[in-house]
């Protein structure tokens, strides 16, 4: 999801869907277009005995000091249907070992959204820390980055390496923003080609990889990771993409999951189209909410004295940016109506957090300055890898299947800066299957402005990058995961990404499933009340089950 200013608010996966660019995955995929969805692994089945697997189930972490932390590496197989073929992913893993040796559980792991967000960089920024004492006491914390991601070996890019020799890019003058619902067939042409250009960056600098960064894949890893801490079965936490990445592993592991928790949820049975439209309708909502409560988060710093002043100014804003850019210092370009709606979306995450700055942002660019909004929007561009000492601890780079790293091979380069998006695109357009005939997208153009505004058009005209991309075998479909444990869905009430309609359908998807409801604005839950902590981590240590009907209110 978008990069929000919590360390647990998943950090990325957003920030191309509020341009339109994808709704979140949920559907899973095999490991290229000709293979079947993975079955549950059954007793009579673990895939840790076939044989070409043993080698990637047999492996031992060794875990090595990175800073506060400890660190290894996981060699996983590129290709789940030819595991012998030599190709693998080598994963960074992280953890925190907090647990009191005579209380622990055992190791507790995470996913803390995207597709497309680091697990390791938000254990580093100090995840663990911000965990309840009581679980941390229980639990070892767990980090990963997801094959494809961060510091992955390979890692997926959109971006062609520089040559020297070519001319600079940067001289060229700017291409014609895409207007915020294309009417024209000159402006629709102009989406598809925007769209098709980026489809092709990405299958021309990582086009081997794409196939294989599904959330099925990127689910069986998880189980590999499990059998490598010598957990018999899986204690874990994901938000936002997180819950898609549980529920796949749900359905293909069900009887390897000791707990579950799952905040922020994905309905998996949602097809592109209905899953586009709820989002950008959680935006629309969500920004209105914004409108109507400004005066009871942020108090006088509000950019309107009534909600009707404040939409009012939004509405101002939108029509003149979609006419001629605000200035913003240090940019020649400016900011567009595009990344209004960008700024607008990127802060309805954590309201307590976010809300002041963006009312600063919106009096600031009412009077004509848009440097406030600009930086809002490219919040997470900013926030790119680098920091001293990252790649350098061992936890990425390249390894072996007995978790050895070799920190002197040349291939553990820096990750891409572009990686984040590059893996929410790749992750979402294999595993939502998506229709080949621009038609379709035309056609969802008048319902999706009529039911979300700019956030639908926005949505709707971002999907175009999936239209021609390799799609997996994978279909809507409701959770089959017989034999699983109560698995805990949290959702958010005012959700904006992963809208509470959503984690409703997905608990009772569950055989047992329960629902753990926040009353309150933002994306997610767990991390921000104690009433929902509370109870999550009664759950993760206690296996305490949530009551049907529990609701939590800030």
């Amino acid at each position: 999801m978008i990069r929000a200013t919590t360390r647990r608010r998943p950090a990325l996966a957003l920030a191309l869907a509020v341009l339109g660019a994808t709704s979140l995955a949920a559907c899973t995929t095999g490991s290229g277009p000709d293979q079947a969805r993975p079955g549950p692994a059954s007793a009579g089945a673990d895939p840790a005995d076939r044989p070409e697997l043993r080698r990637f189930y047999g492996q031992k972490l060794a875990w090595r000091p990175c800073g506060d932390l400890r660190c290894a590496s996981l060699t996983v197989p590129m290709d789940y249907s030819r595991p012998g073929n030599g190709k693998t992913f080598v994963l960074p893993v992280a953890k925190a070992a907090t647990a009191t040796a005579d209380r622990r559980i055992g190791s507790l792991v995470y996913n803390p959204g995207g597709p497309g967000e680091r697990g390791v960089q938000a254990l580093r920024d100090g995840l663990a820390d911000d965990l309840g004492r009581g679980l941390r006491e229980r639990f070892d914390i767990v980090a990963f980055d997801p094959r494809g991601v961060g510091e992955s070996e390979p890692a997926l890019t959109c971006a062609a390496p520089d040559r020297p020799d070519e001319p600079d890019q940067e001289s060229a003058p700017p291409a014609a923003p895409v207007p915020l619902h294309p009417r024209t067939a000159a402006e629709r042409a102009a989406a598809l080609a925007d769209a098709r250009a980026t489809a092709e960056a990405c299958r021309k600098a990582s086009g081997q990889l794409l196939p294989h960064v599904g959330t099925a894949d990127a689910a069986r890893d998880l189980d590999v990771l499990r059998a490598a801490l010598g957990e018999p079965r899986l204690t874990y936490v994901g938000w936002s993409y997180g819950t898609s990445l549980g529920t796949s592993y749900a359905e293909q592991f069900p009887r390897r999951v000791r707990a579950m928790v799952l905040d922020g949820a994905v309905d998996p049975a949602l097809d592109w189209r209905q899953r586009m439209l709820n989002q950008a309708k959680g935006f629309k909502d969500a920004v209105d909410t914004y409108a109507r409560t400004c005066a009871d988060v942020v108090e006088k710093g509000c950019p309107g004295a009534a909600p009707e002043e404040i939409r009012a100014l939004i509405g101002r804003l939108v029509e003149r940016t979609e006419r001629e850019p605000l200035p913003v210092e240090g940019s020649e370009e400016g900011i567009d109506a595009a990344g209004v709606v960008s700024a607008l979306s990127l802060s309805m995450y954590t309201p307590e957090a976010q809300w002041e700055g963006l009312s600063a942002a919106l009096r600031a660019a009412d009077g004509g300055d848009g440097t406030p909004l600009a930086a809002l929007a490219t919040e997470a561009e900013e926030e790119q890898p680098g920091d001293a000492g990252e790649g350098s601890d061992g936890s990425g780079g390249t390894g072996t299947p007995d978790g050895s790293a070799d920190s002197s091979d040349p291939a553990a380069s820096e990750v891409p800066e572009d990686n984040a998006e590059a893996a929410l695109i790749a992750v979402n357009c294999l595993d939502v299957p998506h229709p080949r005939d621009e038609r379709a997208y035309w056609d969802a153009l008048a319902p999706a402005e009529k039911a979300a505004g700019v956030y639908g058009t926005t949505g709707l005209t971002g999907e175009l990058v999936c239209k021609d991309w390799p799609a997996g075998p994978e279909r809507p479909h409701r959770v089959s995961a017989a034999g699983v444990p109560p698995v805990l869905v949290v959702g958010t009430a005012g959700d904006p990404a992963t809208p509470y309609d959503e984690a409703v359908s997905l608990a009772r998807q569950f055989p047992g499933g329960m629902l753990l409801s926040f009353r309150a604005a933002g994306h997610t839950g767990y991390g921000r009340d104690a009433c929902v902590d509370r109870k999550v981590e009664d759950y993760l240590i206690a296996l305490t089950k949530v009551r049907p009907g529990t609701t939590c209110t800030p």
